[in-house]
């Protein structure tokens, strides 16, 4: 897990401090305000909501406890204002790769994934295309029914998830207060690293240059600090932290090599 220091830099400590935000048994107002709040938040891409614009039938049939917290998210990705924020003025790639991020809290691992979805939409529209996510394992095994989606790259723990989703993650994350509309990208910041399964350089959130974390010099050499897995049948559990130098050419192979062994990433930058 990257240190606060590093989250603060990056941009994400406020889900590094932030617990999942879930409607529980017995909820109050305040928690399905919480909980309200927290879904348009996530699944609008941090866009600013006016008041005309809430689904309100929606919210009431969730405090009336009619519909589930994945029921409400559906909702959302489903309506006329998510189809006009991120469907109609978009690519289909673009499109795609921002409801990973907004309903799995992912980016695309690869060019299979991208490729799936457009055959779905493609094949059989729309409603298909965002009930895929909401319907599936990955979403049932990370939210339930009564967690709100959150962004699970920061930390690889979690079933589905994949070491080289961290740096990917922040091509499409620009910071806890801009919004994906915001940063005006109509075509995939994907493509390109799916395309040829690299490692997406690590952007500073708070601009669009390169400002610490992971540049784009693929001459370079960048320390990986990792928790390595714990060793088979050990009757105590003890993992060890250790660094390593590698070049940039050979950073994607050696993430996918140390995600498979368990060992959990903590941190990647450049020398």
């Amino acid at each position: 897990m990257p240190s606060l220091i590093e989250a603060g830099r990056l941009g994400f400590a406020p889900y590094e401090e932030t617990e999942a935000v879930e409607l529980r048994p017995n909820w109050t107002e305040e928690d399905v305000q919480a909980v309200i709040r927290a879904a348009y938040r996530q699944v609008l891409g941090n866009e600013y909501l006016m008041k005309s614009e809430r689904l309100t039938s929606a919210e009431s049939l969730l405090r009336q406890g009619c519909i589930s917290v994945r029921d409400f998210v559906r909702a959302i990705a489903l309506s006329d204002l998510y189809r006009e924020k991120f469907f109609y003025p978009n690519f289909q790639t673009r499109f795609i790769e921002l409801n990973y991020k907004h309903l799995l809290g992912r980016v695309p691992y690869d060019e299979s994934e991208m490729a799936f979805h457009v055959d779905l939409y493609t094949s059989k529209g729309y409603e298909a295309e965002i009930n895929s996510y909401i319907d599936s394992v990955e979403y049932q095994e990370n939210f339930g029914d009564n967690i709100v989606p959150n962004y699970r790259d920061f930390v690889t723990k979690g079933p589905g998830q994949r070491t080289v989703g961290f740096s990917r993650l922040f091509q499409l994350y620009r910071g806890y207060a801009n919004s994906d509309r915001a940063q005006n990208k109509k075509q995939s910041q994907l493509a390109w690293d799916l395309g040829r399964n690299t490692v997406s350089p690590i952007y500073a959130a708070d601009s669009g240059s390169l400002k610490g974390g992971i540049g784009g010099d693929r001459a370079a050499l960048y320390r990986v600090r990792v928790m390595q897995a714990a060793a088979p049948n050990a009757t105590v559990v003890r993992r060890a932290t250790m660094e390593m130098l590698v070049p940039y050419d050979q950073l994607s192979t050696k993430l996918q090599q140390l995600n498979a062994r368990g060992s959990r990433v903590m941190s990647v930058s450049p020398v």
